[in-house]
């Protein structure tokens, strides 16, 4: 059986490390954490914050409503209580077409250098 070096191998992130993929403060997702029911992230008896990909895919969704969409924070929690499903697939298309716009402007300017 060969080893799947795809998958994901990490099962918990610091909170430092999911501010750093977001480009967001710690402070910011603290926040979040208390105005939105749905951002729990584990914690240790240290009081240290461990984040699943199940963590991240909430707070995406949340920085989709909020950062992007520019919903206010109320907002975004009405949203999330009565269109989930809607506001997470739109979370993910909008993820996908960023990453795609980041990919063609590395193609211009690999162009460009040509």
């Amino acid at each position: 059986m060969a080893l799947n070096t795809d998958k994901n191998l990490k099962l918990y992130y610091s909170i430092k490390e999911v501010a750093a993929m977001l480009n967001v403060s710690e402070s910011m997702l603290r926040f979040w954490e208390k105005e939105i029911p749905m951002i729990k992230p584990k914690t240790t008896g240290n009081n240290v914050r461990q984040y699943t990909e199940s963590d991240i895919e909430n707070i995406k969704t949340v920085y989709n409503l909020v950062k992007v969409r520019g919903f206010k924070l109320q907002a975004a929690r009405k949203m999330l209580r009565e269109n989930r499903q809607g506001a997470d697939s739109k979370a993910r298309v909008l993820e996908g077409l960023i990453k795609v716009r980041d990919e063609l402007k590395e193609l211009k300017k690999r162009l460009d250098y040509l």
